[in-house]
């Protein structure tokens, strides 16, 4: 089903909005971004859109807890990380959307659970049910029982599967670069790319890492690969900063936007 927004400003009149935040947009010293991401995702919600944040960061905040300097490379230990980290996590938003009487939802998902049939299903009539009541869906990888085998890989992945699974009208991708640049931004001659075509395989484009303090798994690739597969199934998609979220939920004429296709596989 092809969304209705063809534009970026066409967000503000969008029915359902997927945002997308990586684990080092806040957490760590960036912890702080949670409020004005929340401030932004409020806004969107009190104008009437239904809201799906997809959060990453459940390790990474609970790596302090651990008393662990870095992110742990094992993969039990990354899970005892996401088992603390995802309770302080979704804390901390409820916390912050308590200033609005927004009740968040927590769903936490496998690869395997949108493989199989009867787990999409329960999963799809679940978020569909929160919406319904105006909950704040947030949704994270179950980094606690998923394995190396069953894993998403990042959340933008997930966060694209998302925007499939609930009909997503846009899906933005949030992260600490401000759009997708022809080179990694820090090198010489790198260009903004401001829009993305459907059918653009953006040959000469070199990707670099998106993300900071080694507490992340994606990068612009990752990202790229997410929106493409967002606007296959006629969702378009827009990549800008987390500090620039409340503008690009307003409408404005920033980041990368990803056309959709105009016939959705």
């Amino acid at each position: 089903m092809a969304s209705s927004i063809s534009s970026r400003s066409q967000i503000p009149t969008a029915k359902r909005i997927v945002v997308k935040v990586g684990s080092s947009s806040i957490s760590g010293p960036n912890v702080g971004q949670i409020t004005p991401l929340v401030d932004a995702l409020a806004a969107a919600h009190g104008r009437g859109s239904e809201v799906i944040l997809v959060s990453s960061g459940a390790i990474a905040t609970g790596i302090p807890y651990l008393r662990l300097d870095s992110r742990p490379n094992d993969l039990a230990t990354q899970q005892a990380a996401a088992a603390v980290g995802q309770n302080v996590l979704i804390y901390r938003y409820q916390d912050s959307l308590d200033r609005f009487k927004i009740v968040a939802g927590q769903v936490l998902l496998t690869a395997g659970d949108l493989e199989n049939p009867t787990h999409r299903g329960n999963a799809q009539r679940a978020m569909e049910r929160l919406l319904d009541l105006r909950i704040l869906p947030i949704v994270n990888e179950n980094d606690t029982v998923a394995t190396h085998e069953i894993r998403f890989g990042d959340n933008d992945r997930l966060a694209a599967l998302v925007s499939q699974l609930v009909h997503a009208d846009v899906l933005i991708l949030l992260s600490d670069i401000d759009a997708l640049y022809t080179l990694p931004p820090d090198q010489p001659g790198a260009r903004k790319i401001p829009t993305v075509a459907f059918d653009d395989d953006l040959t000469g484009v070199t990707f670099g890492d998106i993300g900071s303090a080694g507490v992340g798994t994606g990068g612009a690739g990752t990202k790229v690969a997410a929106a493409k597969l967002a606007a296959s199934s006629g969702t378009p998609v827009l990549l800008a900063s987390t500090g620039q979220v409340a503008e690009a939920l307003s409408g404005a004429d920033l980041g990368t936007w990803f056309e959709a296709a105009t016939s959705p596989s």
